[in-house]
């Protein structure tokens, strides 16, 4: 059966791309890189080529971009959702900068026409039966970028699993096809320490069976997922999908019998871990992956009972201003589904939220700050606050006002630095405060 795809070398592939063009980078763990190996290499030799901006989201890379190499700082602009370990540096030495937008409405972005899309670069599994690939481990923007994308370049690999969803073209929609065999990149499993174990345990008993979970990435998500094993009939709804999730799957105490969007099934809008969870994933009907619009969408979010989302920040102030997205002035990474999460857990009937941390970083710093440091960003805004957990325990803000808020962040900062915030809420917030001793 003669299904119209164009095989080529990668070389020849990336040939398709032009002067000025906007070219998007699928994320997650799957970004295609031999595809951008090639297009480095094209750019080095053809000194014509110049002006492609190229959007990038969410990603773990195995190293930086070789789009990102002063010879190319001409050629390429990077323009980021989600500021990734791949072009972070770079982003940071002003060769390129990111686009502030919650996650869940880039993909409006690009299907309005805010944000062109010219060329959409992907990373798909072998064809089933029907001639059909997937996108494998990030639906997320991929679906919105290939969608609006006048050509299409995947790269026909077969260490990307199958997932059921909107991830998903058939072969005669590609532009070009290059076959690679190239693993992808494997995030291994944050085992957590003793303190975040603490937050996990104070979190997780705040959590009602039949829950549907948003869980993050990393030690303090893993550590609230260990904490889930005696639970019953939790449901899945989330931006990312990690191993941590697994045992709660394979035991069957995830099970999504009391969602109300999608019961029976997990829904996730990208993943990353080990090969484990990608052959886990693969071809797995009990599993969806949803476009980022989707499953970010706080009014879909909220029509699941008892929503819990759970994820993790830089530092909060004392009125609950939470940073999530930059180290001063830095941009570390993005806003991600932070956001999305927190405000539609909050319309959600029986729903909370929690933002959870260490007291202090790794070089004992304080991370409950009077005020955010100079020029951190506000992801969730102090109006939007519900539930914050530190090693030190769990406080609720909603409903609280500053003075009391102030008390209540006071009590789960780090004991060393308790007395200072302390002078600094009473000359901030006055009797309002004292009166609460």
């Amino acid at each position: 059966m003669d299904i119209g795809v164009k095989y080529m070398s990668a070389r020849e592939a990336v040939k398709l791309i032009e002067s000025g063009d906007h070219v998007y980078v699928q994320g997650s763990t799957s970004i295609p890189e031999i595809l951008l190996e090639a297009l480095a290499e094209r750019a080095l030799e053809d000194k014509d080529l110049k002006d492609v901006t190229v959007y990038s989201a969410f990603a773990v890379a195995r190293r930086p971009s070789p789009l990102c190499q002063p010879e190319l700082k001409d050629v390429f602009f990077q323009d980021s959702f989600f500021v990734s370990n791949s072009v972070r540096e770079w982003i940071a030495q002003g060769y390129g900068s990111m686009t502030p937008r919650f996650l869940g409405e880039v993909p409006e972005l690009f299907r309005d026409g805010t944000c062109r899309v010219d060329v959409a670069l992907i990373n798909c599994s072998l064809p089933n039966e029907e001639g059909v690939v997937s996108f494998g481990v990030s639906a997320d923007l991929a679906t919105s970028a290939v969608e609006c994308a006048d050509c299409v370049i995947a790269q026909i690999n077969p260490q990307v699993p199958f997932t059921p969803g909107d991830a998903t073209i058939h072969l005669s929609q590609l532009t070009a096809a290059v076959m690679v065999d190239d693993p992808l990149v494997e995030v291994p499993t944050a085992v957590p320490t003793e303190k975040e174990i603490s937050i996990g345990n104070y979190i997780a008993e705040l959590i009602p069976d039949g829950a549907t979970l948003q869980i993050g990435v990393g030690g303090i998500p893993n550590a609230v997922i260990r904490a889930l094993s005696d639970h019953k009939h939790l449901g899945l709804h989330t931006e990312a999908m990690t191993d941590g999730v697994l045992p709660l799957l394979e035991k069957g105490i995830i099970d999504n019998s009391m969602k109300t969007v999608m019961p029976g099934k997990s829904v996730a809008s990208l993943a990353l871990g080990s090969r484990a969870l990608y052959d886990y994933l693969d071809g797995n009907q009990d599993i969806i992956f949803k476009d980022v619009a989707w499953t970010n969408n706080p009014f879909i979010i909220a029509q699941n009972p008892k929503v819990m989302s759970i994820n993790s920040c830089l530092e909060i102030d004392l009125t609950g201003q939470v940073c999530a997205d930059s180290i001063g002035k830095k941009i570390f990474s993005g806003v991600g589904g932070q956001h999305d999460f927190v405000y539609g857990s909050s319309r959600s009937e029986g729903g909370l939220s929690f933002l959870a941390m260490l007291s202090t970083t790794g070089k004992g710093l304080n991370k409950i700050k009077p005020v955010l440091t100079e020029g951190a960003g506000v992801v969730t805004t102090r109006f939007q606050t519900n539930y914050v957990v530190t090693e030190y325990g769990a406080v609720n803000l909603r409903g609280k006002n500053l003075a009391e808020r102030a008390r209540l962040m006071i009590s789960i900062a780090a004991p060393e630095f308790r007395e200072e915030l302390e002078r600094e809420a009473a000359e901030r917030f006055g009797r309002a405060f004292l009166r609460l001793r």
